[in-house]
């Protein structure tokens, strides 16, 4: 099998799924209890909380942890909005955000806030001119991903939190589940309020992430209950979750560190590969893309057809992302980079993890080009 389809979610790690087991076995107490055994349920929490922080370069009190990226997302922005919808009512994003960002807006919009979608360009990168235009004295949110989900783009976020820092009354939100571990990102330098994580992004487990939420914030709690977690996500903290969250940052930090250099090589090699393919149309920029997603169309191909041919050879890849892959829609993301309808529909997306070789990459290829070939014979 060649597994490529690690931005829909990766294989944990071995390590991880055995610091859940140990915690769900051992400590599973109610960690707000008060007596001792909740109590080392409550520390193990901390720990957690404090290593996490860590890798993040922010403070411990700052780390609220959450059942994923959706989760994440929805209680940055509409926590925010309601929160201050006294400053304003007028929120940014932009036309290519993950539906868990997208969706919320709408909902928002659909509720009195005023929303304005940033058009990106044909590498699906903003233009920090048109968020400075945008920026109000009623801006109270602004959302940006970090790494695009589908074509791997990395947007300018550091350019994006100098700007937002002009305006006392906005906040700036990340949603970074696609860069942890590939594509570094300084929080503090950044300007970066409200940051999202999932952990089954970065060889962790689905439901399962956190966020980071800037100490001098407050974010209406979108869930009522027993206060938990600064009183921003209400509901019994997950130990085993949580431990398992902090363990699989570290593992990911520790893959970076060791495994990027061959990473970057072959998605160079990948992307060069795929575009001097005939009837290819790359959809990743060459330049200021993450390493580990290359997204590339085939116009005159079912690009469901193309993936199924793939898989029947055992290598597995996707066609959107994979909250929307359902849907046989078009991709918005391709759509919004200006490319029509027909390179829109047929998008595919390579995704690599650090534990991806270069025999996969090259027998992938080799299937990528046998597929193509035959797929088009038989539409003669």
């Amino acid at each position: 099998m060649i597994y490529l389809d690690n931005s829909a979610t990766t294989k944990p790690d071995r390590s991880v799924l055995e610091s859940y087991t140990k915690i769900s076995t051992d400590f599973w107490a109610n960690p707000s209890s008060m007596h001792q055994f909740g109590g080392e349920a409550g520390q193990l929490v901390e720990r957690a909380r404090s290593q996490a922080a860590s890798i993040l370069g922010v403070n411990t009190s700052e780390i609220i942890f959450t059942s994923g990226g959706t989760e994440s997302n929805n209680i940055a922005i509409k926590g925010i909005a309601i929160q201050y919808a006294n400053r304003g009512n007028h929120i940014i994003t932009s036309k290519i955000e993950h539906p868990s960002v997208r969706e919320p807006f709408e909902q928002l919009a659909e509720n009195g806030f005023r929303v304005t979608y940033l058009p990106v360009d044909l590498d699906g990168r903003i233009s920090v001119d048109d968020l400075k235009n945008a920026m109000t004295e009623e801006t109270i949110l602004v959302s940006v991903m970090h790494v695009n989900n589908e074509i791997g783009t990395i947007q300018p976020i550091e350019e994006i939190g100098a700007i937002i820092n002009k305006y006392p009354k906005c906040f700036f939100h990340v949603d970074g589940i696609q860069g942890f571990g590939k594509v570094p990102l300084d929080l503090v330098k950044s300007k970066v309020d409200l940051y999202s994580l999932s952990a089954h992004k970065f060889y962790g487990l689905k439901g399962t992430g956190l966020l980071y939420v800037r100490d001098a914030i407050q974010v209406a709690s979108l869930l009522a209950g027993g206060n938990q977690e600064r009183r921003i996500r209400s509901g019994t903290v997950n130990v085993a979750g949580a431990v398992s969250v902090a363990k699989a940052m570290r593992v990911s930090m520790e893959k970076y560190n060791k495994y990027l250099s061959k990473m970057k090589e072959m998605h160079s090699f990948l992307y060069r590969e795929l575009s001097e393919i005939n009837g290819i149309v790359m959809n990743s920029p060459l330049a200021g893309c993450a390493p580990h997603i290359v997204n590339f169309s085939i116009p005159e191909l079912n690009n469901e057809v193309f993936a199924r041919t793939l898989e029947e050879k055992q290598i597995y890849v996707s066609t959107t992302s994979a909250c929307s892959s359902k849907t046989r829609a078009l991709s918005k993301v391709v759509s919004e980079l200006g490319k029509g309808d027909k390179v829109a529909g047929s998008s595919v997306r390579l995704s690599l993890s650090f534990e991806t070789t270069q025999e996969e990459i090259e027998t992938a290829l080799e299937v990528i080009r046998e597929s193509i070939e035959k797929l088009s014979e038989l539409k003669k």
